[in-house]
């Protein structure tokens, strides 16, 4: 028995460095990169940007130069084997989770190079950089006017797409069905409301914000489970 797991020991080794080797020898690189590392590179010479949200995501603006290739629609594969793999490729969508599962099914196919925005496009204006139009959405002064109501109010940023956000909403409707004479829900969709998140700062979803009479006193960034969520708030 022993001398059969020094067999297999010494196998496991072998077969990790030569996986290693062969990384190595094609030089791949797979990267989540911040948003200002993410500019000086759009700067370099050769530079493939994919812009990997939906059509009408895309048609309500993004990163000039960009070319939208649907992550999620049925060409995907089809349309990103037309680019060159061995130049670099950037690729982006509204918060960083798209764009790094298409950063993965890329290198995998054989790009050298693929740089995903961190944080997307939400980080990215967050960071005061230009992004084209911004959808207009909810603005500052009507969010707050919102969130003044008397009693409590949640505020749920969250998007269609958003998986986190999918798994969190029907405990999230429950608990405002269950307290609707103290509490109002305020859902609001990220990608129609871009230039809200970035005047919040918000650079991610999904995003939870709680009131009480008008005064903040909770919010959470990431996924939550609802054990968890009344733990913190009392709720």
């Amino acid at each position: 028995m022993k001398s059969l797991t020094t067999k297999s020991f010494r196998l496991l080794i072998l077969v990790l460095f030569s996986c290693q080797g062969v990384a190595q020898k094609e030089g791949t690189i797979n990267k989540t990169i911040s948003p200002t590392e993410f500019e000086q590179k759009l700067a370099l010479p050769e530079i493939q940007l994919i812009d990997v949200r939906s059509p009408e995501e895309y048609a309500d603006g993004g990163i000039k130069g960009s070319v939208n290739i649907n992550y999620n629609g049925a060409d995907f594969e089809e349309r990103i084997a037309k680019l060159n793999k061995e130049k670099p490729v950037l690729v982006y969508c509204l918060s960083g989770g798209r764009s790094g599962s298409a950063a993965q099914k890329m290198n995998a196919l054989g790009f050298k190079e693929v740089y995903n925005l961190q944080g997307g496009l939400v980080q990215w204006r967050s960071e005061g950089k230009t992004a084209g139009k911004t959808s207009g959405g909810m603005s500052m002064e009507d969010y707050t006017k919102a969130t003044s109501a008397k009693g409590y109010v949640l505020v749920d940023f969250n998007a269609a797409w958003c998986i986190p956000c999918k798994k969190m909403l029907p405990w999230i409707t429950q608990l405002s069905n269950d307290r609707k004479a103290d509490l109002t829900l305020l859902k609001i969709d990220a990608d129609q409301n871009a230039d809200l998140l970035t005047k919040k700062g918000i650079k991610g979803i999904p995003y939870l914000e709680l009131y009480k009479d008008g005064n903040l006193v909770w919010k959470q960034m990431g996924f939550i489970e609802e054990a968890e969520f009344k733990k913190q708030t009392g709720l």
